[in-house]
């Protein structure tokens, strides 16, 4: 135990909250399937007009499995998803699962090298992907991977009414050489896949990290994982079968799989997708779907703020609300409360564990730093141990910054087919996150930024994060991301790349001065350029590797 582990403890337990959870399942599968028999009925996917209950979903699942099964798919193997926030998402899943198998999580954005590298890498042998990902994709590059069968989908298929706002353009496509979901789960109905037993130590999935910092790597994330962080959200949030998920994370990423998917699969509460994230139509389903938790970026809920219909009724009854993936600026927080009533709970977590390490309990707020003024990550969830370490790896006392180590039933495996870098990253199985932060008195920690990311301009030390806070500030920045460039008298000097709210108006030199009025002499951005958007991952994280080499 660390040497400031009670602090954390006291901390929850002033929010009323246990120190640690007993896993209730040997596996998502069987996670699943212990809602079905406890509310087969009740909805398990909303999807525009279309629901599909738990029981419904139990013999759809049963008929993938049966389908790609007879196709020659054997247990072990992998089953690559290409799609959006569609119910076939889940439905490969479950099925992938109830076949033996392991998911992949497939970014919907990626382009045919990106597809190419991870077919490669995970070695999948079927691949389920949205008919147009398929024609622009995934068709130029299946050729050269072991891809055996190709099952394909339509955005179209599992709802009956017309969206315009939504699937304008879009139209059921032929892909010949491939087959079609509905016709293989026809095909297979009622019948019932080979039984397979899969233990906590199997991979569930596997879940690619963003490649911001090199080649994308495949997080063995196993059944454990999933069960204890789905219980984790479950009970440190509070969710029940009489809350309403709203699908706002995208459901290849780890906050998708696990802060939407699996708390639906444990606790039986409906989950609802919307395809892709549109803002004025995300509130709109909000409210007529009474959705009462969600979790997702940071720069989902600004969107959310700045979107044509934003009214306070929208979100009436959404009043538990996560955000995660990217850091929070306190001022879009009480933004937040201002337009919609609820206040944001900060949640972190890294791939590598499975979505949350840290939360802030509910009910409680998050304080923040009266030095830097970081809002606080929270506290680490149960059964979790974080220290903060030097270089060297040795422990620092309360207060001081350094890495963040983190160890708990959260942490995955390891990387797929990669024993050096699993060695790297998770040494004893024990993950070194690369993140940058400290811990106060009251076990409350704080993330600074990412290491990679510090700038040294004339051998002062600048975190982005704390820059970007301020800009935040301004009235007329809706986003910001600040990074490092080339300065020939200082080394390195600050940039701050900016968004600015619809109808506000802010010139580079104005931005400057603000920042300046606000900040040490070194720490103010010497530069500011102003975008239409920040470019982001599709999780929200900020890519800062193409913001430094614009020119």
């Amino acid at each position: 135990m660390s040497a400031y582990d009670d602090k954390v403890w006291l901390a929850r337990y002033d929010e009323g909250q246990p120190a640690s959870l007993t896993p209730e399942y040997d596996s998502a599968l069987a996670m699943f399937r212990a809602t079905v028999a406890r509310v087969p009925d009740a909805d398990a996917l909303r999807y525009f007009d279309g629901r599909i209950s738990f029981a419904e979903l139990d013999r759809l699942t049963d008929a993938f499995a049966a389908g790609i099964t007879a196709e020659g798919f054997r247990p072990g193997e992998r089953v690559a998803i290409f799609a959006q926030n569609v119910p076939q998402f889940v439905i490969a899943q479950v099925g992938t699962w109830k076949a033996g198998g392991i998911a992949v999580s497939i970014n919907p954005m990626n382009k045919q090298r990106e597809l190419a590298e991870l077919l490669a890498d995970s070695g999948a042998t079927v691949l389920v992907a949205l008919q147009s990902l398929h024609r622009d994709v995934a068709a130029h590059v299946l050729a050269d991977s072991a891809v055996r069968t190709v099952v394909t989908t339509s955005e179209l298929d599992f709802r009956t009414r017309d969206e315009p706002a939504v699937f304008a353009g879009v139209e059921r496509l032929s892909c010949p050489g491939t087959i079609d979901l509905l016709d293989l789960l026809r095909t297979h109905r009622d019948t019932a896949p080979p039984r397979v037993s899969l233990g906590p130590d199997d991979i569930a999935f596997l879940t690619y990290t963003s490649g911001t910092t090199g080649p994308p790597k495949g997080a063995m994330t196993t059944h454990r994982n999933v069960v204890f962080n789905a219980q984790t959200y479950r009970d440190w949030i509070g969710i029940g079968p009489d809350d309403v998920v709203l699908g706002i994370a995208p459901l290849f990423h780890i906050t998708g799989l696990v802060g939407h998917i699996a708390i639906s699969l444990l606790t039986g509460a409906p989950l609802v997708l919307m395809h892709r994230l549109d803002p004025a139509l995300t509130l709109d389903v909000a409210e007529a779907e009474g959705a009462t938790f969600t979790v997702g970026s940071i720069t989902v809920f600004i969107a959310l703020m700045n979107a044509p219909n934003a009214e306070k009724s929208k979100l009436a009854t959404l009043t538990k609300v996560y955000s995660g993936g990217a850091p929070i600026p306190p001022s879009t927080v009480e933004a937040f409360r201002a337009a919609f009533g609820h206040y944001i709970h900060n949640i972190y977590g890294l791939t590598e564990t499975t979505s949350p390490s840290h939360g802030v309990p509910f009910h409680a707020e998050a304080p923040v730093d009266p030095a830097s003024g970081a809002l606080s990550v929270g506290v680490p969830v149960y059964d979790t141990v974080v220290r903060i370490v030097d270089d060297e790896g040795n422990e620092l006392p309360v207060g001081e910054t350094g890495e963040l180590v983190t160890a708990g039933p959260q942490v995955v495996a390891g990387y797929w087919n990669k024993p050096e870098e699993t060695a790297k990253a998770l040494p004893g199985g024990v993950l070194h996150t690369g993140d940058v932060g400290y811990m106060d008195a009251e076990g409350w920690f704080y993330i600074v930024d990412r290491k990679k990311d510090q700038i040294n301009a004339g051998g002062y030390k600048i975190w982005p994060r704390e820059v970007e806070d301020v800009l935040y500030e301004h009235p007329a920045v809706r986003e910001a991301a600040v990074v490092g460039v080339p300065d020939e008298y200082r080394g390195e000097t600050v940039k701050a790349f900016v968004s600015l709210r619809a109808g506000a108006t802010a010139t580079p030199e104005e931005i400057i001065a603000f920042a300046k009025e606000r900040m040490a002499a070194y720490k103010y951005p010497r530069q500011v350029e102003v975008l239409d958007e920040i470019p982001k991952t599709v999780s929200g994280k900020v890519l800062r590797r193409e913001l430094r080499t614009r020119r």
